[in-house]
């Protein structure tokens, strides 16, 4: 048994030191603080790393998370400046730059801003009608931003950014503003309608319009082409026919005949010069008369 108590001892002895190591050396992770107080007073501010405490003296207060952090609220019901109860979600996102502060200033700045955040958006709601805060989001959130962070300063604590999740009317205004929407939308689409049927028409009226005068111009031009060939087809027989002549007067002046026979090929080449389709009227030469007079005065002669 006497043996047995040195032993005893020794663990008791070894025991007590580890509990003094472990109360020596604190490990703060990164992004952490550690608050230390020295006999119930502030002393020191741990960085992240290996840290030295004095046993039984100093011990920590509070660790605090320097990360940005993020809180969401329930919704609260807040009233508009036309008496409409509205519920709004807020997300805000916060971080701590001065841990004393957060610790010794506020009991739990979390709370904190919460509270804040539900009277400065009642204050501000409360300044707007409906309409005004659905479409003034942006407004809204730069209201709470300026208001919390400067409110939450004193608290080490500065808002980053302040976000509406959701602004939900009354179940009756929502089925009010759903018939609205709906409406101007069947308005829109009759207007749409009736305007691309106007465009429809105007479009087939012109197209008509160009047919017609596309199709009066190729007619007005077919003629006109068609009234130049025809002219065209009476000069080269006009000249196909003088020329004939021209060869035929031609021919008789060079041979020299007798009258009787210039009279005869006179008579044989007129149905030539008359074939043409043109030639209604065509003139007789003096040559010819004269010729069928000696031929006419030569049958009197033989009395036949």
């Amino acid at each position: 048994m006497e043996a047995l108590l040195p032993v005893g001892v020794a663990f008791l002895v070894v025991l007590f030191a580890l509990l003094l190591l472990s109360r020596t050396i604190v490990i703060v992770k990164q992004a952490d603080t550690a608050i230390v107080e020295r006999l119930g007073r502030y002393q020191r501010t741990l960085t992240p790393g290996m840290n030295i405490l004095v046993p039984i003296i100093d011990r920590i207060r509070q660790r605090v998370d320097m990360r940005e952090q993020v809180a969401s609220f329930p919704p609260q019901p807040v009233i508009t400046e036309d008496n409409l109860v509205v519920s709004i979600d807020t997300v805000i996102y916060f971080q701590v730059t001065d841990p004393k502060a957060a610790t010794y200033e506020i009991s739990s700045y979390l709370v904190g801003i919460e509270q804040l955040t539900v009277t400065t958006l009642r204050n501000v709601i409360g300044s707007m009608d409906l309409e005004e805060a659905l479409t003034s989001r942006d407004s809204i959130n730069g209201q709470l931003r300026g208001v919390l962070d400067e409110a939450t300063g004193k608290w080490g604590i500065r808002v980053n950014r302040v976000e509406l999740k959701a602004i939900d009317p009354p179940q009756t205004v929502q089925e009010a503003m759903e018939k609205q929407l709906k409406a101007e939308r069947e308005r829109r689409a009759a207007i749409l309608t009736a305007e691309g049927q106007k465009q429809s028409a105007i479009l087939n009226a012109e197209g008509k319009k160009q047919a017609e005068v596309l199709a009066a111009e190729a007619d007005a031009q077919a003629a006109v082409l068609r009234a130049k060939g025809e002219a065209e087809a009476r000069v080269i027989e006009a000249d196909a026919e003088a020329q004939a002549v021209i060869k035929i007067y031609e021919g008789l002046r060079s041979a020299d005949p007798r009258p009787n026979e210039l009279a005869h090929r006179y008579l044989q080449a007129l149905p030539e010069v008359a074939a043409g389709e043109s030639n209604k009227v065509w003139v007789v030469p003096a040559e010819l008369t004269a010729a069928i007079g000696r031929i006419s005065d030569g049958l009197r002669g033989d009395g036949s």
